[in-house]
């Protein structure tokens, strides 16, 4: 939320337009998903409770209250809610899609 927050701040105080704040956010998304693809190695196990999910356009959303994640490492990091957007080979982002 920290983006959105700050990109909101620079569109209020007339400092970007809205444009270009959804162009930051669609670069945002394909940067993140290029660098998970390409650097991130780690399985991890997600355990929590499923509040809602939607299958639109063969795009998957998912939101999961009190998750848990366990990597490899047995690190285990937990959080209140998590909003989970799966797609196939990125075609959400590729057509700037959320």
């Amino acid at each position: 939320m920290a983006l959105t927050d700050s990109l909101d701040e620079l569109i209020t105080s007339g400092a970007i337009t809205p444009q270009l704040a959804m162009k930051v956010l669609q670069q945002f998304d394909k940067s993140l998903a290029d660098t998970i693809v390409k650097q991130v190695k780690t399985k991890t196990t997600l355990k929590g409770h499923l509040k809602t999910y939607r299958l639109c356009d063969d795009v998957w959303t998912f939101i999961v209250k009190d998750a848990s994640f366990k990597m490899e490492s047995s690190e285990t990091v937990n959080t209140e809610k998590i909003k989970i957007i799966a797609c196939k080979n990125g075609d959400a982002i590729e057509q700037g899609r959320k």
